[in-house]
């Protein structure tokens, strides 16, 4: 299996001293939306898929005002998922399966670009998309992003052991090769996906944690402006702090088997695409 890993969304927001704890609060921090292509014998399978192209023709409908004032997003069609795939030489429906953490429109958002491909979700993301069960859950997902329809294949949280995780199961038409993982907390149907690249296992951990460092087993640390914004965006506290200290136990226990890395963090982002043999597109 070949992997690419792809920066499908570029995040400049203000106040880069928040972010990384250094000084400076008119500097512009840097976050990613770290994607996985991978190229399997059954096809193309993207993992997440970034904003979309549409947050380059009409952001305010795509992303939200709230979303670019906090964010600052760089508004670039070369970093949309469907952009990349196409400079890999490879056509869009070459993508016959998406599979993602959750629904978030930083996570969901090229959802319409991929149209033919089955999108693999638990379904108690759906249902908190579909059936919002407060002003939080409705406000998080962005409508239009879902208009097209997609070919949603939910998943129930039940399966298998994997490294201590409970209720890990395949995905219908992937194989044993591409898992998803409950990590609930940030959404209450949030999930990792897990890929076993033949070298090894990545995990993507989504948005269970921000920061590289909270993963320390020794200690865990995070810059204090984005441990709130953590907390400001989270739906199950307990849940999520209980999973980060699990991809912790992961990491110390069994981190050469398995490199987990989350959604946003730009470090973890160019390591591994450094690590893949090629150079990462990014804003």
């Amino acid at each position: 299996m070949r992997v690419h890993h792809l920066n499908c969304g570029t995040m400049r927001p203000l106040g880069g001293r928040l972010l990384d704890g250094r000084p400076g609060l008119h500097r512009r921090a840097e976050m990613v939306c770290h994607c996985l292509l991978l190229e399997t014998d059954d096809g193309l399978v993207l993992v997440e898929t970034g904003v979309g192209t549409p947050a380059s023709t009409r952001p305010n409908e795509w992303l939200g005002k709230a979303f670019r004032l906090l964010t600052n997003p760089v508004i670039e069609y070369a970093e949309s998922a469907v952009e990349q795939v196409s400079g890999l030489g490879f056509a869009p429906e070459d993508v016959r399966h998406v599979v993602l953490t959750h629904l978030d429109l930083d996570h969901a958002g090229g959802l319409v670009d991929f149209p033919d491909a089955v999108v693999h979700v638990y379904e108690t993301e759906l249902r908190a998309m579909r059936e919002p069960r407060d002003r939080s859950e409705r406000l998080r997902y962005r409508r239009a992003q879902f208009a097209h329809r997609p070919m949603f294949r939910p998943y129930p949280a039940d399966g298998e052991l994997w490294f201590g995780f409970e209720a890990v199961r395949e995905l219908d038409g992937l194989g044993p090769e591409i898992l998803i993982v409950p990590l609930a907390g940030h959404t209450r149907g949030h999930a990792g996906v897990a890929v076993d690249t033949g070298d090894g296992w990545l995990l993507n951990a989504g948005d269970s944690y921000f920061f590289h460092g909270q993963l320390d087993a020794d200690a865990p640390h995070c810059p204090p402006g984005l441990a709130l914004f953590e907390s400001l965006v989270q739906t199950e506290r307990r849940s999520r702090l209980d999973n980060q200290e699990r991809l912790r136990e992961l990491v110390g226990g069994h981190g050469s088997e398995v490199t987990v890395f989350c959604a946003h963090d730009p470090v973890e982002f160019h390591r591994l695409a450094e690590a893949a043999g090629a150079p990462p597109v990014s804003g």
